[in-house]
Protein backbone atom coordinates (compact mmCIF):
# COMPACT_ATOMS: atom_id res chain seq x y z
CA UNK A 1 0.00 0.00 0.00
CA UNK A 2 1.30 3.44 -0.89
CA UNK A 3 1.07 5.53 2.31
CA UNK A 4 1.71 8.78 0.46
CA UNK A 5 -1.47 8.35 -1.59
CA UNK A 6 -3.45 7.40 1.51
CA UNK A 7 -2.13 10.45 3.37
CA UNK A 8 -2.95 12.74 0.43
CA UNK A 9 -6.47 11.30 0.24
CA UNK A 10 -7.02 11.72 4.00
CA UNK A 11 -5.63 15.26 3.89
CA UNK A 12 -7.87 16.13 0.96
CA UNK A 13 -10.94 14.73 2.70
CA UNK A 14 -10.08 16.65 5.88
CA UNK A 15 -9.44 19.85 3.95
CA UNK A 16 -12.67 19.40 1.99
CA UNK A 17 -14.69 18.88 5.17
CA UNK A 18 -13.13 21.94 6.77
CA UNK A 19 -13.76 23.92 3.58
CA UNK A 20 -17.44 23.03 3.60
CA UNK A 21 -17.69 24.12 7.24
CA UNK A 22 -15.95 27.42 6.46
CA UNK A 23 -18.06 28.14 3.36
CA UNK A 24 -21.30 27.48 5.23
CA UNK A 25 -20.42 29.51 8.31
CA UNK A 26 -22.34 32.60 9.42
CA UNK A 27 -19.42 34.86 8.53
CA UNK A 28 -19.25 33.42 5.02
CA UNK A 29 -22.99 33.87 4.60
CA UNK A 30 -22.61 37.50 5.67
CA UNK A 31 -19.92 37.99 2.99
CA UNK A 32 -22.15 36.32 0.37
CA UNK A 33 -25.03 38.58 1.38
CA UNK A 34 -22.94 41.75 1.12
CA UNK A 35 -21.53 40.68 -2.25
CA UNK A 36 -25.02 39.93 -3.55
CA UNK A 37 -26.26 43.31 -2.32
CA UNK A 38 -23.37 45.04 -4.11
CA UNK A 39 -24.17 43.20 -7.34
CA UNK A 40 -27.83 44.19 -7.07
CA UNK A 41 -26.84 47.85 -6.54
CA UNK A 42 -24.58 47.67 -9.58
CA UNK A 43 -27.38 46.12 -11.63
CA UNK A 44 -29.73 48.95 -10.63
CA UNK A 45 -27.13 51.54 -11.61
CA UNK A 46 -26.64 49.91 -15.01
CA UNK A 47 -30.39 49.71 -15.61
CA UNK A 48 -30.78 53.39 -14.68
CA UNK A 49 -27.96 54.42 -17.03
CA UNK A 50 -29.43 52.29 -19.82
CA UNK A 51 -32.80 54.00 -19.38
CA UNK A 52 -31.17 57.43 -19.54
CA UNK A 53 -29.24 56.43 -22.66
CA UNK A 54 -32.41 55.11 -24.29
CA UNK A 55 -34.25 58.37 -23.54
CA UNK A 56 -31.37 60.41 -24.99
CA UNK A 57 -31.30 58.28 -28.13
CA UNK A 58 -35.05 58.73 -28.56
CA UNK A 59 -34.67 62.52 -28.18
CA UNK A 60 -31.86 62.58 -30.76
CA UNK A 61 -33.93 60.50 -33.18
CA UNK A 62 -36.97 62.78 -32.82
CA UNK A 63 -34.85 65.90 -33.31
CA UNK A 64 -33.26 64.36 -36.41
CA UNK A 65 -36.72 63.65 -37.83
CA UNK A 66 -37.72 67.23 -37.14
CA UNK A 67 -34.58 68.59 -38.84
CA UNK A 68 -35.23 66.44 -41.92
CA UNK A 69 -38.87 67.57 -42.04
CA UNK A 70 -37.83 71.22 -41.85
CA UNK A 71 -35.22 70.67 -44.58
CA UNK A 72 -37.81 69.02 -46.84
CA UNK A 73 -40.19 71.95 -46.27
CA UNK A 74 -37.43 74.45 -47.15
CA UNK A 75 -36.53 72.52 -50.29
CA UNK A 76 -40.18 72.36 -51.26
CA UNK A 77 -40.51 76.15 -50.81
CA UNK A 78 -37.38 76.74 -52.89
CA UNK A 79 -38.71 74.46 -55.65
CA UNK A 80 -42.01 76.35 -55.71
CA UNK A 81 -40.29 79.73 -56.07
Amino acid sequence: MNWKKVALFAGGALFGSAGIKILSSKDAKKVYTHCTAAVLRAKDAVVDQAAILQENCQDIYEEALQINEERRNEEAECAIE
